[in-house]
């Protein structure tokens, strides 16, 4: 989003893509040695990750648009560049030679991410401990050849960004710069990324439209107001309205579903009116992913479930995980809740009368719903009139575990 906020200010930006250096893999914020990448995967990966950076560049100029007034002919095309093009260029003695001759190994040694291996049982490899100097040669030779002169990335990149910097200015006099953002970290600081195993992709393929959706619905509310200041481009009044009306009524995470809203919208679906564009099936795609994820999200929050339909219901969790337990309508209103429950695997132990028991406390501790509405007492049976569209039933365990009871002659 950095980057893109330069673009809309008529920056020549250019997205980097580590072709060659997703080969060694950046000690930065790591305690332990990297998994050595196949390099036929590497570069599939890389033309994936090319394709998903163009398209999100393209699907955020069209969200930009329904959101600020932009300058017609502003834009300076954006071009992705592999760094494997020009480290396959280079022998190891052009490096030795280029790069090598002007880097310190008492600095580099200084390096917090280096010192942190050094000091641990596991150390660091040569492999690692040079990273720094074929990112530092990135910055050079973009700066050489592309006129680049600004280097952005997390704030776990600013050693390898000042040694970029001193790399150009060998000999002196060029000028660059570097400018770096803090990272998005989970509540125990871990950096979200593909090693650390919880990463959200551009890529939908590698993650759904509905899990995109999902994961920042789930957005903690001590993290919610910063994101929306740094993922979207909503302004700072809509951002102050929309916090407020959360602190109202945090249950229904008015702020969340607002923040996956926008993001579905600036990577997935675009902006513009089906009137004033012709759909594309990747689009119809995008757009039944984001109202699948929504009617979800209405489904696990909403207090009021009365608008909604069954087939709406099943068409949502279809491929979402969440069951839809056929069940007779006599066993429906005839068992009570606390067993429905333990029946849909809501409440889970070893054994049965463990699990019933498991029930009754979510129960007494108002951790059980149906349709959103807490099981009022561990007795509690349900009727007709609390079905939804004459169908089915919505039974909650907790904020997010789902099933559905559906009539078998509906």
């Amino acid at each position: 989003m950095c980057l893109f906020h330069f673009h809309l200010h008529g920056h020549h930006i250019i997205p980097l893509i580590g072709g060659a250096t997703a080969l060694v893999g950046d000690p930065s914020g790591r305690a332990t040695e990297r998994e050595p990448a196949e390099e036929e995967k590497t570069r599939s990966s890389a033309e994936s990750l090319t394709a998903a950076v163009s398209h999100f560049f393209a699907r955020a100029l069209e969200y930009a648009q329904s959101r600020i007034v932009l300058k017609p002919n502003r834009f300076i095309e954006i071009r992705p560049k592999n760094n494997a093009k020009w480290h396959r260029e280079m022998t190891m003695m052009d490096f030795l030679r280029d790069v090598g001759v002007h880097a310190r190994v008492n600095t580099m040694l200084n390096k917090e991410s280096v010192r942190a291996r050094l000091a641990s049982p596991h150390g660091i490899s040569f492999t690692e401990f040079s990273y720094q100097l074929l990112q530092a040669y990135d910055f050079h030779y973009l700066h050489r050849n592309f006129g680049c002169t600004v280097q952005i990335g997390g704030s776990d990149q600013w050693g390898n960004i000042l040694a970029g910097i001193a790399l150009i200015q060998r000999p002196p006099p060029p000028i660059a710069f570097g400018l770096t953002t803090p990272l998005l970290t989970t509540a125990a600081g871990v950096k979200f990324g593909k090693s650390a195993g919880n990463a959200v992709w551009l890529d939908p393929e590698l993650t759904s439209i509905f899990n995109f959706y999902q994961y920042f619905v789930r957005t903690a509310d001590t993290e919610v107001e910063k994101y929306l200041k740094l993922l979207t481009l909503m302004s700072w009044q809509d951002i102050n309205d929309t916090m407020e009306a959360h602190k109202l009524q945090p249950e229904q995470r008015i702020a969340q579903r607002r923040l996956a809203s926008e993001l579905t919208e600036l990577v997935h679906t675009s902006a513009l009116l089906p009137s004033l564009a012709p759909v594309c099936s990747d689009q119809r795609h995008a757009e039944a992913g984001l109202a699948t994820a929504e009617t979800l999200t209405r489904l696990t929050f909403d207090s009021d479930l009365s608008g909604v339909s069954a087939s709406q219901v099943v068409n949502a969790l279809e491929g979402s995980g969440i069951q839809v337990h056929k069940i007779t309508r006599l066993e429906l209103f005839e068992i009570p809740i606390a067993k429905l429950a333990v029946r849909c695997g809501l409440a889970t132990s070893g054994e049965v009368t463990a699990m019933t028991a498991a029930a009754r406390i979510l129960i007494l501790s108002r951790g059980l719903y149906y349709n959103n509405r807490p099981v009022p007492e561990v007795h509690f049976m349900l009727k007709d009139f609390h079905l939804l569209d004459n169908k089915i039933v919505i039974l909650k365990a907790g904020k997010d575990k789902l099933a559905v009871l559906a009539l078998e002659d509906a």
